[in-house]
């Protein structure tokens, strides 16, 4: 077969050019960061990295519910602190009003009190966490205890009772709200007991310890479910290392390869360019010589 000045030309070009792609994908490389810029670079890179882009995005999406798990119970647990530091005040009356030595007036003042603390652990019981109210069970738009009733809800109770679960990994779901509406009902009934004076002093002291006591018990369910989003926190930060480095294997570069191979591509193109200039430079002039 001959071989043209044309062929010459038109296979140096050719080559010229593919150097040139060359060049370019290792410069997108060593400015991206990244094997892979578009599907077509590397089609089952890209594939595999959209898994692992999905796994890092749940994992992601996992922790920021972790955080909405935490929310919800840091704040029950510090309402019900609150409710046991009223519960402890309203122990320290009683045991005053039950002594014997207190005047009316002090018994009026006790009253008062006492009466203060009973509203104060109602507002307690319509803590809310952004806009919802977290003793509430799933009505969470509903305060537990209604101010214009002065009461909380005598009927359809379901609702106020059912769990609220945050989904923290797959297919793992932990309930973050306290069914607390029977507890709060018990100490108003309590508190208002001893203001009709249906329950003495001297019984009251007894019937303010079975509410402290629940208080303990709540809290306890609280904590341990506390103590159960941190091992999943933990777990999730595992995960999230874990995830991130295999997108990491499967998409970033190796720096020194790359640069490497960018100066190698370099020396190949000048070198292609040196023959090339050779090669195409015979004109007719030169023939006819």
């Amino acid at each position: 077969m001959r071989v043209t000045q044309s062929m010459l030309s038109n296979n140096m070009l050719r080559n010229l050019s593919t150097s040139y792609n060359n060049m370019g994908k290792l410069q997108d490389q060593i400015t991206t960061g990244k094997k892979v810029n578009r599907p077509s670079d590397d089609p089952v890179v890209a594939m595999k990295g959209i898994g692992y882009r999905t796994a890092v995005d749940k994992v992601e999406q996992f922790q920021r519910n972790i955080g909405e798990a935490n929310n919800w119970l840091d704040s029950s647990d510090d309402a019900f602190d609150k409710v046991g530091s009223a519960l402890h005040r309203a122990n320290e009356l009683a045991l005053q009003a039950a002594n014997g030595t207190t005047t009316p007036d002090d018994q009026k003042k006790i009253e008062a009190e006492l009466d203060q603390l009973r509203k104060h652990i109602q507002n307690i019981a319509n803590t809310k966490v952004g806009d919802k109210y977290i003793f509430s069970g799933t009505k969470t738009t509903t305060p537990l205890f209604d101010e214009q009733s002065g009461g909380y809800p005598t009927t359809n109770l379901t609702a106020f009772e059912k769990d609220i679960e945050i989904e923290v990994f797959d297919g793992i779901s932990l309930k973050v709200n306290t069914n607390a509406i029977d507890v709060f009902k018990n100490i108003d009934q309590m508190f208002q007991s001893i203001k009709d004076g249906t329950v003495d002093y001297n019984e009251a002291i007894g019937k303010i310890d079975e509410q402290m006591n629940s208080i303990l018990t709540t809290r306890a369910d609280i904590g341990a479910r506390q103590n159960r989003v941190e091992l999943m926190d933990d777990r999730l930060q595992t995960q999230s290392v874990i995830a991130t480095k295999q997108m990491s294997e499967n998409e970033d570069i190796d720096y020194e390869k790359a640069i490497t191979e960018m100066i190698t591509q370099e020396s190949v193109h000048r070198a292609a360019l040196s023959v090339g200039a050779r090669i195409i430079q015979p004109s007719l002039v030169d023939f006819l010589r």
